[in-house]
């Protein structure tokens, strides 16, 4: 699969079957330029995982796409035309299958309200977990990891790297990290034996 990552938690997955951006949103760029997309997947409401104010370019310039959402983006896209998918159920974009894991955003605060937050699995191999730490109920080969967010611990993240246990990590959800590089090296030296931790170049294609 290839993968490119536009920042923070914005990746375009190109199966070989189906062209696949998972959340464009406000902390990232360089997605407004992605042509020939199958569809556009986001996991969760927050501005950071959907920019709603590019989205409508997005779309114009990607006809063809198809918008899947969680329950509670639905709730903010009025009359843009989208499909709303649900933990739990699967579906089909091009060639390639997508289970929908998860079901809640992690705690940021006791006195925030917790939203709905879907998982993407694509294809049996590779997981965007959205912002949970929720383990999924099988074996992944390619995480993308959060890295820093308001709700994440560091050793909340190694626990879950662990958990999860892919073949390779992806760091991702990194933007509101001045300087992530000490985070990465913490995951490459608390990492499972099994793990790779693959650090992307920005907007370059690379096939895991």
């Amino acid at each position: 699969m290839q993968i490119t990552h536009f920042g923070h938690s914005c990746l375009l997955l190109d199966t070989g079957a189906a062209r696949l951006l998972i959340d464009p949103g406000s902390f990232s760029a360089g997605f407004e330029g992605v042509a020939g997309l199958d569809a556009v997947l986001v996991t969760h409401q927050h501005f950071d995982h959907l920019d709603t104010d590019r989205l409508g370019a997005l779309l114009t310039a990607n006809p063809d796409a198809r918008l899947i959402v969680d329950v509670g983006t639905s709730r903010q896209l009025a009359d843009v035309e989208h499909e709303v998918v649900a933990p739990g159920t699967s579906f089909e974009v091009g060639g390639s299958r997508i289970d929908v894991l998860g079901g809640r955003h992690a705690v940021i605060h006791a006195d925030i309200p917790v939203v709905a937050n879907n998982a993407y699995l694509v294809d049996g191999t590779h997981l965007h977990p959205g912002d949970s730490f929720t383990p999924p109920d099988r074996a992944v080969e390619v995480l993308f990891l959060p890295t820093g967010a308001p709700w994440l611990k560091l050793s909340e993240a190694v626990d879950y790297l662990r958990a999860v246990a892919p073949r390779t990590a992806v760091p991702i959800h990194e933007a509101v990290l001045a300087r992530p590089a000490m985070h990465y090296g913490m995951f490459e030296q608390l990492a499972p034996e099994q793990t790779t931790v693959r650090v992307l170049d920005r907007e370059k294609p690379t096939t895991l």
